[in-house]
């Protein structure tokens, strides 16, 4: 009994308790990274819809441009055709009236000036549609890479949730299994159900223990035996074994000194009967005392304490390919 008592050092235990927190801790990280990342799908979302905006605002303005700049064009050519005329005109009236040469060159001059105004707004407006053309060009690229990195975001909350399922569909399969494996023996106090991700195998001590005792009956024993077929079956998935006692306390003799000691002994002898009878790795399996402190019932009542005496089995599916996903993001 030494021996076995010592099975699950406090260390041990702590170390156990460590590990099943972190678990419940990395679930809550996975709901959080989960909602991460919708709430950056969101803002991605809405940073497209800005810049196809601004793509819109710009295609407009192109467009305006480029009309102003045919324009433009349609002026400069009248101009020249018109300056043409001038100068043909000014050659045949080269030795007429000298106010009307005058004028006619003053018109001249005025017409190449207005020319070379019209030749410098035209550049404008190229230089113009030019730069209106690489922001255009740079948005588009960044809408590119905005849609790129919003897919594989998708993507990976996609995995994420293929894997969520997945384990959902695993866990709800073993459920069904260990309930039918189990069948027959809920009227003594075993029940099989879902919880936080997990399938819990309760079992009331009136089906394993007498009274005090630590030794399995052959009714709980056989319970236990026919879990372990199942468990045999799927080896991705890692056992948690706790004992819990009452309020009421251990009288007993021996190594054993209260209830913690009694329900750590417990857990050890049903690890020993899955190990033992079944083609179950140890390094699968944890034993844990809860002793009196994780009750069902907190009524000081006969039924109470009858539920509060138990074993759980705690069934939970291997998440390392949901932590790797996690790790790489």
């Amino acid at each position: 009994m030494i021996v076995a008592a010592a099975c699950v050092p406090a260390r041990k235990f702590e170390d156990v308790q460590s590990k099943y927190e972190t678990c419940q801790e990395d679930n809550a990280g996975l709901k959080r990274a989960n909602q991460s990342l919708e709430n950056t799908n969101t803002e991605l979302n809405a940073k497209i819809d800005d810049i196809q905006k601004r793509m819109k605002f710009l295609e407009k303005d192109t467009t305006v441009l480029g009309t102003s700049l045919r324009q433009m064009t349609k002026n400069y050519d009248q101009l020249d055709r018109t300056y043409r005329e001038l100068l043909e005109l000014n050659d045949r009236i080269k030795e007429g009236n000298t106010a009307e040469i005058q004028k006619m060159q003053r018109k001249i001059n005025e017409t190449q000036a207005d020319l070379l105004t019209k030749e410098d707004d035209l550049k404008k407006l190229e230089l113009a549609l030019s730069d209106k053309s690489k922001n255009l060009d740079k948005l588009q690229a960044d809408l590119n890479n905005t849609q790129s990195e919003l897919e594989a975001r998708e993507q990976r909350v996609k995995e994420l949730e293929s894997i969520l399922h997945r384990k959902d569909s695993v866990v709800n399969a073993l459920k069904d299994k260990v309930a039918d494996a189990l069948y027959g023996f809920e009227k003594d106090g075993l029940t099989v159900h879902l919880k936080n991700g997990k399938v819990y195998v309760s079992m009331e001590n009136q089906l394993l223990f007498r009274s005090g005792s630590y030794t399995v009956d052959a009714k709980g024993k056989d319970a236990i035996l026919k879990l372990a077929k199942v468990l045999e079956k799927n080896p991705d998935i890692s056992i948690l074994v706790e004992g819990h006692t009452d309020t009421d306390p251990y009288n007993g003799s021996g190594a054993l000194s209260d209830n913690w000691d009694l329900s750590v002994i417990r857990a050890t002898q049903i690890v020993k009967i899955l190990t033992d009878a079944g083609k179950i790795a140890p390094n699968r399996i944890t034993a844990a005392g809860r002793g009196e402190f994780m009750p069902l019932e907190d009524a000081d009542t006969k039924e109470a304490k009858a539920k509060n005496r138990r074993i759980e089995i705690i069934l939970s599916p291997k998440l390392d390919e949901l932590f790797e996903i996690l790790d790489a993001n």
